[in-house]
């Protein structure tokens, strides 16, 4: 299967990932994303397997573990391991919005993981409380209250990948009710008017999303309805 995947990568596609993308890796063989789904969905769910695929260290392989793992499978000190692996925003993006977001203890290691120091860890946490706030169709408003504080501590947090997980999750919250679209405002006026650069920064952009009259139709129909 690693064999498959390599004879579908090509150096130009490698050297976009990080000329176009920003995604600097090791390991890679530069396949296109569309390859690797068609490359999972003939694979199925298989837990094994995906364990299997991470730890070859392929970013390829690895974006492959993520649509053929089985998140009711996915154990929290799994979590916590391939967490430490992460080297690039693709691969925490794609873990998080495809697997991690739909265990059990989501909520709990974006908590965790959103107090990291290291970049792209921290980004991992932001990123998964955005994506519980895309996917979970359950999860009560207070919940996602609890993020917003950790939102907060992390606004003066200047490194790239980092600011822009901050943003996303500020900017999915605010998106899922009403009442959590009024507290997000409220968070991002305050950053908005930080004496700090990078928060008034952060704030700002989520700000003007979120008070979009798109942004604003859309709470208010959830609202109404």
């Amino acid at each position: 299967m690693l064999a498959a995947l390599e004879r579908q990568g090509s150096r130009k596609a490698h050297e976009d990932m990080a000329t176009r993308y920003g995604i600097v890796v090791k390991k890679a063989w530069g396949v296109p994303m569309s390859a690797m789904q068609r490359v999972a969905r003939g694979l199925g769910k298989d837990h094994e397997l995906a364990l299997a695929l991470w730890d070859t260290g392929w970013y390829e392989a690895r974006t492959v573990a993520a649509y053929v793992d089985d998140p009711a499978l996915v154990t929290p000190a799994q979590m916590d391991r391939w967490c430490r692996d992460f080297d690039n925003w693709g691969i925490v993006d794609t873990i998080c919005f495809v697997l991690f977001d739909r265990t059990p203890q989501a909520f709990a290691k974006a908590a965790a993981w959103s107090r990291k120091r290291e970049e792209f860890q921290k980004r991992a946490g932001f990123v998964l409380m955005a994506c519980l706030a895309l996917h979970d169709k359950k999860t009560g408003d207070e919940a996602f209250l609890s993020f917003l504080p950790l939102a907060e501590r992390a606004a003066d947090d200047g490194r790239n990948f980092v600011k822009k997980g901050v943003s996303w999750a500020l900017r999915a919250i605010g998106r899922r009710t009403a009442g959590l679209h009024a507290r997000t405002v409220k968070l991002a006026r305050e950053l908005a008017g930080s004496a700090d650069a990078t928060r008034r920064s952060l704030g700002k952009e989520v700000l003007r999303e979120l008070t979009s009259p798109k942004v604003i139709r859309a709470v208010g129909a959830k609202r109404a309805g």
